[in-house]
């Protein structure tokens, strides 16, 4: 792609333009890999990895928001939602070196930089999207489904109440008031 800027082309460079980080705001912010801790400091949380390498649990999270993508969630839920990962690495040696491997495969694809490199959404759900068949990329997707709407915190972000049965049923306590559907 190419960017015109005072009459001189230029190629746009893969990263995180200026305008692409002020549009962000506060999702998807700098990650800091601190021994075998992931720490976002700008959020105020950390997340401790004992199995699998703080670097893959940096990208895994940003593969987690990448395949369900939702602004106003932030990554801290996103690193919750993948912590299960390292649990399971820890106990399972098969299950670390596919998700090891899984994430190398998209460093590797990415190209310097690695896939957290890649400023860009439509790069990285385009690498996404060739390994979507791959049973790396079935795993995490499946685990995701549970492990980050399963989040009784992030339930209000989407005006989910929660279970409804055991305070009488949806119909006395607002059935049709969900707005963002």
């Amino acid at each position: 792609m190419v960017t015109i800027y005072e009459g001189q082309p230029h190629e746009r460079k893969p990263g995180l333009s200026r305008r692409e980080l002020l549009k962000r705001g506060g999702a998807g912010a700098l990650l800091i890999i601190s021994g075998s801790a992931v720490i976002s400091p700008e959020h105020a949380w950390g997340l401790e990895t004992s199995a699998l390498k703080p670097e893959t649990m940096a990208t895994l999270i940003q593969v987690a928001r990448d395949i369900y993508p939702h602004d106003q969630v932030p990554d801290k839920y996103y690193a919750i939602a993948v912590k299960g990962h390292d649990e399971t690495a820890a106990k399972d040696p098969a299950h670390k070196e596919l998700i090891e491997k899984g994430i190398a495969e998209l460093d590797k694809k990415a190209g310097k930089g690695g896939y957290r490199g890649l400023g860009w959404e439509e790069q990285r759900v385009a690498l996404l999207k060739e390994v979507e068949k791959t049973p790396f990329f079935q795993t995490v997707r499946s685990g995701l489904v549970v492990s980050l709407y399963n989040q009784k915190e992030v339930w209000p972000i989407f005006g989910y109440e929660g279970e409804s049965y055991s305070k009488g049923g949806y119909i006395a306590r607002g059935f049709n008031d969900i707005e963002w559907l």
